[in-house]
């Protein structure tokens, strides 16, 4: 692995604690710029119920321009880290900056939904490139497994920091003036991250053994959408009809062919051996389902507070303060805990928080349109997610040998984002799902009069309830209000319960998967660079793939 002026960067145990020419610099151009692909991601939390009066959505509508920001991220993020070996991280870095200008560009103009999808899935296609390349550029110039654990850290507190104040700009712009106003600032960001990137970044790569696998990517990226597509359109179109049929069973297909594919690749984007490492192993599966909680959970505060109870966008923006900004609050906590607390409980009492806070929220009540009962829950999330995120990607990239770091990098957040693109589609076709069945059997025994329940339950038919629930009162149909917010409370109440069965799964996982496995963010194991006492530290066990 070099630098761009030639320097290699070592790996061996004379590497010494002094950081590495250039690190500082491109510590805070990688933070700069995973906040903007954060924000990126997380602008549209607050502006749902915007969207649906502006664009005239329905509930999978609304799912589909979280998803397609997700989607995009996941199915290129394993060809992202192969360009950014080959070609420079730093490179990478700035090219999907300019796409996330772009995108946020055509969601500013967007006459309708659909073009929102379009600029959310190139802003998806730029923080595909922003995340692996980022992370990667940081850890390649780290000494150590401390060193490496701070940085990640800080990393990870500047994601969360992005997710957590781009609600806030959204809620800010809907009160001033237009949503579409916060996209625009979302370009001003964008571009100033990329002038730091090329100012401050150090150029580096890593392309021994790497080459493009285009089978790879096309099976995965083809069996990814296909699955979710049809997981978003189950709920309002039918999970018996043809095209959700065909496009779940397709995608199994195609996904199944992309594992034979990466068995046999001479040069695999997601090189399967990787898993052979217990301690890897384990925290990408927990990364999948947690993330899935985590995230789903965030979208279903956001559809249950702005779509279902129509809240001001700002409140909206306060509650993701609570969900988001204690991981960013927290890095001087974390980055001493990585080296001091065995990854497998950091891990566990993270998601053990995440499920308690999603419990907690099953408990809301659908018609209190007040803050404090989110208050307790949000935080309990939030504190959850913090000591996640770093510690399972710090213990991913410590489980490999210094010539992976790159797929591992990939692949650690192409799983991550795996499970945040999961979990708003699963959690969507769980509460649209339920709530339209709950719609259905309830109707008829309302009292409504028989018009208006004839046009309550076309409406529902075509749109779902929450077309009912957004029925101004002088409209056919909307005397079905009341009965459709019941129903949407009780939906999303079902789709906390997922989250917090998620999260409680992983914490099982990675208590009983990581007996024996040693596996810690630092402490007590490897590291490359003595102290800083001058004392070497002890040397890793961890199995290699």
């Amino acid at each position: 692995m070099t630098l761009n002026n030639g320097t290699p960067v070592s790996h061996g145990p004379t590497a010494g604690a002094a950081r590495t020419p250039g690190y500082a610099g491109t510590l805070a151009a990688a933070c700069g710029a995973v906040f903007v692909a954060q924000v990126a991601n997380a602008l549209p939390a607050s502006l749902l119920g915007l969207f649906q009066e502006d664009l005239s959505t329905h509930g999978s509508q609304l799912t589909w321009i979280t998803a397609a920001f997700m989607i995009a991220v996941v199915c290129f993020e394993f060809t992202f880290g192969v360009l950014g070996d080959l070609f420079g991280r730093r490179r990478l870095v700035v090219g999907g900056t300019a796409l996330v200008a772009v995108g946020s560009t055509v969601a500013a103009l967007a006459p309708t939904v659909q073009v929102l999808w379009i600029g959310a899935a190139l802003n998806g296609l730029g923080a595909g490139a922003m995340f692996p390349g980022s992370l990667t550029a940081i850890t390649a110039l780290t000494r150590g497994m401390r060193q490496r654990a701070h940085a990640v850290a800080v990393w990870s507190g500047f994601l969360s920091a992005g997710a957590a104040v781009s609600p806030l700009v959204g809620g800010m712009f809907a009160k001033v003036g237009s949503w579409r106003g916060s996209f625009w600032v979302l370009v001003g960001l964008a571009l100033v991250s990329m002038v730091l990137t090329l100012l401050l970044a150090t150029e580096s790569t890593a392309p021994e053994g790497r080459k493009f696998d285009v089978p790879g990517q096309i099976t995965f990226a083809i069996g990814l959408i296909l699955v979710l597509y049809g997981a978003v359109e189950g709920p309002e179109s039918g999970w018996s009809t043809l095209p959700v049929l065909l496009s779940l069973a397709l995608g199994a297909v195609f996904l199944a062919a992309f594992v034979v594919v990466e068995l046999g690749a001479e040069s695999p984007i997601f090189d399967l051996r990787l898993f052979l490492n217990r301690p890897f192993a384990v925290s990408s599966v927990v990364a999948v389902i947690g993330m899935l909680a985590f995230l789903g959970a965030c979208f279903t505060t956001s559809m249950w507070m702005g779509p279902v109870q129509h809240q001001d966008p700002m409140r909206v923006g306060i509650l993701f303060l609570l969900l988001q900004g204690p991981a960013f609050v927290l890095i001087p906590v974390v980055s001493r805990l990585l080296h001091r607390v065995a990854a497998s409980w950091l891990l566990t009492s993270g998601f053990v928080l995440l499920a308690a806070g999603c419990l907690l929220f099953t408990r809301l009540d659908v018609t209190d349109r007040g803050l404090g009962a989110f208050v307790a829950p949000a935080l309990l999330i939030g504190i959850g997610f913090a000591l996640t995120v770093s510690s399972v990607t710090t213990v991913a990239l410590n489980s490999v040998p210094p010539n992976l770091a790159g797929m591992a990098s990939a692949t650690t957040n192409m799983l991550r984002d795996l499970g945040f693109a999961l979990g708003p589609v699963v959690v969507g076709a769980v509460a649209l799902s339920h709530a339209g069945s709950t719609f259905a059997a309830n109707l008829p025994g309302a009292g409504l009069p028989a018009a208006q329940s004839a046009a309550a339950q076309a409406i529902a038919a075509a749109d779902g309830p929450l077309a009912v629930n957004g029925l101004p009162p002088t409209v056919p149909g909307s005397a079905a209000h009341s009965l459709a917010l019941d129903a949407l409370g009780s939906g999303f109440s079902t789709a906390y319960w997922v989250c917090g069965i998620a999260a409680a799964v992983a914490a099982a996982l990675t208590a009983f998967g990581m007996i024996g496995s040693h596996a810690r963010g630092t402490a007590g194991h490897e590291a490359d660079a003595p102290g800083q006492d001058g004392k070497s530290e002890p040397v890793a066990e961890a199995a290699r793939p």
